[in-house]
């Protein structure tokens, strides 16, 4: 059987944001090219996972969304699950871990990568087999590791699992990184995602709805604090001061469904960097802004995104 294309894909599209300025690229095999591909399943506190992948294979970041719409979405973008060759796993909170122990016992190709704590938190807290630590493989923060032609560096994050990590991806001189659920941007953090050529960053609620909305107190409390998440303002600004013409894209992620909308995160972030002068593109849009100097999206919170091509 012949390998689909991306135009065998209907309903499919992919987004490629080099040269073309993000139109759809010609009819080619993913098998054939040089390029990162990324996509995200979910975000948000109802499951949050991603792929990022090369020609050769890739890995999945977090494993809170279903893993049968996880096999689906890759399918439909014509990566087959045997392509997935590891899950990292950012901290152990339900939304980011639900489903790994199901990924991991039903396709015998993966390797489970994560901290120590983070897996004695998943064993602690959550109702899953101690098989799970067969398919373990530990991770120090900041001791590099490989996973294909991946060097990927976990780095330390505020938060209040209980370990917490980003990751940042290097691939073919390209720097990929995420950084979800986390109060402040530490300056080891900051190091990474400032070398970023493509950047998952939370941008979580807009303080004002969440001051103004139907949470308890205690709960807006935990969420304001440095263990907590990251408001539009604080990630905004945060953009705006780490900006070079290296950061090509910048997907927001982990958008809260009671105190957020994306609409608001994207022009709270559009305008940071505008006043710095950066024309800010849409990444929906790409190709009607094609020379804009970043693009910017976030991501959505119950369903995938299109593949997003990034060359390197």
């Amino acid at each position: 059987m012949a390998k689909r294309t991306l135009r065998d894909l209907p309903g499919q599209f992919a987004i490629d944001f080099e040269n073309t300025g993000g139109s759809t690229p010609p009819a080619e095999e993913l098998s054939d090219d040089n390029r990162l591909y990324y996509l995200s399943f979910g975000s948000g506190s109802s499951g949050n996972s991603c792929y990022i992948g090369t020609r050769r294979g890739g890995v999945i970041i977090d494993a809170g969304v279903n893993d049968a719409d996880v096999e689906r979405i890759l399918a439909e973008n014509s990566i087959p699950m045997s392509n997935v060759k590891a899950i990292l796993l950012t901290h152990d909170h339900t939304d980011h871990i639900k489903y790994v122990y199901k990924l991991l016992r039903t396709n015998k190709n993966l390797r489970l990568y994560c901290t120590n704590r983070v897996l004695l938190g998943i064993l602690r807290r959550h109702s899953i087999s101690k098989r799970i630590k067969e398919f373990h493989n530990p991770i120090f923060k900041e001791i590099p590791f490989r996973v294909l032609d991946f060097e990927i560096t976990a780095f330390e994050v505020p938060h209040d699992g209980s370990d917490n990590v980003g990751y940042s991806i290097s691939y073919n001189g390209v720097n990929f990184v995420l950084a979800t659920d986390l109060g402040a941007i530490p300056a080891r953090a900051e190091y990474y995602m400032s070398r970023a050529n493509y950047l998952v960053i939370e941008a979580n609620y807009d303080l004002r709805m969440l001051l103004n909305g139907s949470y308890p107190e205690h709960l807006k409390a935990r969420i304001q604090t440095e263990r907590g998440h990251l408001d539009n303002e604080v990630t905004a600004a945060f953009l705006s001061r780490i900006y070079t013409p290296a950061l090509r894209n910048v997907f927001l992620c982990h958008l809260s469904k009671d105190n957020n909308r994306p609409e608001i995160a994207l022009s709270c972030v559009r305008s940071a960097l505008e006043k710095r002068g950066v024309t800010v593109g849409d990444a929906s849009n790409s190709v009607a802004d094609r020379n804009s100097d970043i693009h910017i999206c976030a991501l959505p919170r119950f369903e995938g995104t299109p593949l997003f091509l990034f060359r390197t």
